[in-house]
């Protein structure tokens, strides 16, 4: 293994976190905790599960970057694949034009979805998706001569992008407030959080039968005449990796028919051998009308998301002047294509699926030692997609208070586990959880120190508490 370079400049050793409270805008970031002194962690290198600061400290990458990087970091094959598209063709659009990277990719996630999702429209990343498959929808239904359908059901706490129409769709009322007012039409209905129950909490097929029904009780109060789609993601990332009860997504599938609603599956995290197939609705057997997706696509080595759509939404395009005014200019980029078209021959190479379903048992397995901490009251999620839901009260199931949950989260939990070598996320999106979602080529080794680093963690925080 090569040695970490030391990325000091001229200003010092501080120089690079200097810049970065001068000048970088990060997502999603209290700033005033670099403006107060504090220090930019700065990542400067990969390599398999594993990242490097500039200090030359080393941490487990225990969430895929952003749920994305599924292959691991420093793929030599993937920055191959970039660099020869690039030198052949760096750029062009796919607006009335096409290039040959584009027109492949397309083919092959056509062959791998299920059903007749067979019309892939790519984007960026997976906001963009979301946001393309609304527009889509109402246009369709403006197509067909049901011009009224333009409203869409999502659940609780989900999220779904940034956009103003993803973020109409996202569950979480702290992430909107700021910018309402949305795009109208979004209503929200429970998830699939069992372990929070209000209802057939000892049953969870009928728990899952009571959260399927909330979707159609919400269609006919909306009225099926104005609804157009439900979004939802098969496994839910907010709030802490929220499975789909037994027969829910089936149920949700049985409504969406009955009511001509739409039914879209946002897998912009669960897509690409997260859950242990291409696509999480192939492994749970049920058919949408519409699969968004991203991240994990090109393993987070070069942008693109896609929407795949199924061959009755695409019809009414097929005529006449109709057209779907809408595009990104770097949707379907060449270099991003390409980057894909050889990550995915990465995973057909190195059996990444079966990997996942033959050690997902063994990473669930391994979490779930953690239940014997007074601190960890619930460890839930599917494949390589695990979130382990914090509590005051194991007994009660007594969840922490907001002031309890600040302290917890970002006052002590987010540094603490970075300090001990992992790179995971300490969310509060909901009840408090730890999210993990590994690069998809980890084993026991991994998922071990993950549980030591974790429990140390954990141990300390309750002990502070």
């Amino acid at each position: 293994m090569t040695s970490t370079p030391q990325y000091v400049t001229e200003g010092g050793p501080d120089s690079l976190s200097d810049a970065a409270r001068r000048h970088l805008w990060m997502h999603f970031t209290r700033h005033s905790v670099y403006e107060e002194g504090g220090q930019v962690p700065i990542i400067v290198r990969g390599e398999g599960a594993y990242v490097w600061d500039d200090q030359g400290r080393k941490y487990l990458d225990g969430l895929a970057g952003l749920f994305t990087v599924q292959l691991g970091h420093g793929r030599e094959e993937l920055a191959d694949a970039a660099a020869t598209q690039a030198k052949e063709l760096a750029f062009f659009p796919i607006w009335s034009y096409a290039h040959p990277r584009a027109i492949e990719l397309a083919e092959r996630l056509a062959s791998m979805a299920p059903g007749d999702l067979n019309r892939v429209f790519f984007t960026s990343g997976g906001g963009e998706a979301v946001e393309t498959a609304w527009k889509l929808v109402k246009q369709y239904y403006r197509l067909t001569g049901q011009p009224g359908k333009y409203k869409v059901i999502s659940r609780a706490v989900a999220y779904h992008g940034t956009t103003q129409g993803a973020l109409s769709i996202t569950g979480i009322p702290a992430a909107k407030e700021a910018f309402e007012p949305l795009v109208p039409g979004a209503r929200k209905v429970p998830n699939t959080n069992f372990y929070r129950a209000a209802e057939h909490e000892d049953d969870i097929e009928a728990f899952g039968r009571y959260a399927a029904d909330r979707i159609e009780e919400a269609i006919e109060i909306e009225g099926p005449e104005t609804v157009a789609a439900v979004f939802l993601e098969p496994v839910q990332n907010s709030g802490g990796c929220f499975p789909p009860p037994p027969g829910y997504l089936a149920r949700v599938r049985e409504i969406c028919d009955r009511h001509d609603v739409m039914f879209v599956a946002d897998e912009t995290i669960t897509a690409y051998g997260r859950i242990g197939d291409f696509f999480a609705m192939n492994r749970y057997g049920v058919t949408p009308d519409i699969i968004t997706s991203a991240k994990g696509l090109t393993s987070g080595y070069s942008p693109l998301g896609a929407m795949i759509a199924s061959d009755r939404l695409f019809e009414p395009f097929k005529h006449g002047s109709t057209s779907f005014l809408h595009g990104y200019t770097f949707g379907g980029h060449p270099v991003s294509a390409a980057v894909a078209m050889a990550n995915l021959d990465l995973f057909e190479k190195e059996g990444i699926l079966q990997h996942v379903q033959d050690n997902e048992g063994k990473f669930h397995s391994t979490l779930s030692k953690l239940n014997d901490l007074p601190i960890v009251g619930d460890v839930r999620g599917a494949g390589y997609f695990y979130g382990i839901e914090l509590v005051k009260d194991k007994e009660t199931r007594e969840t922490f208070n907001e002031d309890e949950a600040e302290r917890l989260l970002r006052g002590f939990m987010s540094k603490a586990l970075f300090d001990a070598g992992i790179y995971c996320r300490a969310d509060d999106r909901g009840d408090p959880v730890i999210q993990l979602a590994p690069p998809l080529i980890i084993g026991q080794s991994e998922f071990d120190e993950i549980e030591e680093i974790l429990r140390g963690v954990l141990t300390e925080a309750w002990s502070i508490l």
